[in-house]
């Protein structure tokens, strides 16, 4: 996620709680966009993306465990944020951060069924963010993630296009459904890894455990996509609609009823969109389809990565113990 210039990623992880926060923040704010699939959503802020709404950038997405009560972490985002001048300007001395969240279910994973999240948790995966390289697998939001009766965990993968633009995904995969095909024994979309980053770490065959069908809301696929290009608020919801598809296609079934699948698209501006000329008056249409497919596919990238990167813990079996 880190490649894209202008994103910063931080996380809060506590092991004995089975959850934690994840960050995304754009230090000078980002064109920000939104789509929600599953039926079991949890959120905030998630009506001010839509395109016809006033704020057009936003400072940070919050992404934590403790469905309803991991909405107290993106307090602590606001107040971190807030204390650096970092928001939407009021006046000349006064910011209001933007701070965009959603949460996934990980309750009665660790030692108390309810684990104990609040601002604070917020505010130090803030603490923690940064350029570099993004920890993966059970950190942050991902921590006490499970993945279709398997460990799931926290990925992120990248992609830059031959017009120079990069694409970023940062998913948590909490997912009811499974990330392997149960036919084949090995991921839905491994014929996507790019060169070795999968470290040969895709086993030829797995054999999955049975597991029961989830309960209502106790799932949740909770993504960020980023991009360097310059987009509009509408451009940024249909990246974020089209970006679904790499759920859709890295996680069978997706977008359940006991899921609240959530992509969000976050837009730093700093490379004009190319216009390509064609039948259609829309001269970036091209492009947004180019950008689209490629965020589709780095956040299918970024769930296996989720999925390989993720330990046993918590009464859970990860893939690489499979």
């Amino acid at each position: 996620m880190t490649d894209v210039p202008g994103i910063w990623v931080g996380h809060y992880t506590d092991t004995a709680a089975a959850s934690g926060t994840t960050v995304v923040i754009c230090p000078d704010g980002a064109v920000g966009g939104v789509d929600v699939r599953g039926a079991a959503p949890g959120t905030r802020e998630t009506d001010l993306l839509a395109p016809e709404n006033l704020v057009e950038k936003v400072q940070a997405v919050c992404l934590s465990g403790g469905s309803v009560y991991g909405l107290a972490a993106a307090d602590g985002v606001v107040r971190h944020l807030e204390s650096r001048a970092i928001g939407f300007p009021l006046d000349d001395t006064h910011v209001a951060p933007i701070v965009p969240a959603a949460v996934l279910f990980d309750l009665g994973r660790g030692i108390e069924f309810r684990p104990p999240v609040e601002s604070s948790w917020g505010q130090l995966a803030c603490r923690s963010a940064g350029p570099r390289p993004v920890k993966t697998g059970c950190v942050g939001a991902g921590t006490g993630a499970m993945s279709g009766g398997i460990k799931g965990g926290l990925g992120s993968a990248s992609l830059v296009l031959g017009t120079g633009t990069t694409v970023a995904a940062l998913v948590a995969v909490n997912s009811l459904g499974s990330t392997v095909d149960p036919s084949t024994g090995t991921f839905w979309e491994a014929r996507l890894e790019i060169g070795e980053e999968f470290a040969g770490r895709i086993r030829p065959q797995v054999v999955l455990p049975v597991f029961s069908p989830g309960a209502p809301g106790e799932n949740t696929t909770l993504a960020v996509v980023a991009t360097d290009a310059a987009l509009t608020k509408p451009q940024a919801k249909k990246i974020a609609m089209m970006a679904q598809d790499g759920i859709s296609r890295a996680i069978r079934p997706a977008h359940t009823m006991f899921d609240g699948d959530i992509v969000f698209c976050l837009a730093t501006g700093k490379m004009p969109l190319p216009v390509k000329p064609g039948f259609f008056t829309a001269p970036v249409a091209q492009t947004i389809n180019e950008l689209g497919h490629a965020a589709a596919d780095c956040l299918a990238r970024a769930i296996i990565r989720g999925i390989l990167d993720a330990q046993s813990a918590y009464g859970l079996t990860a893939y690489r113990d499979l």
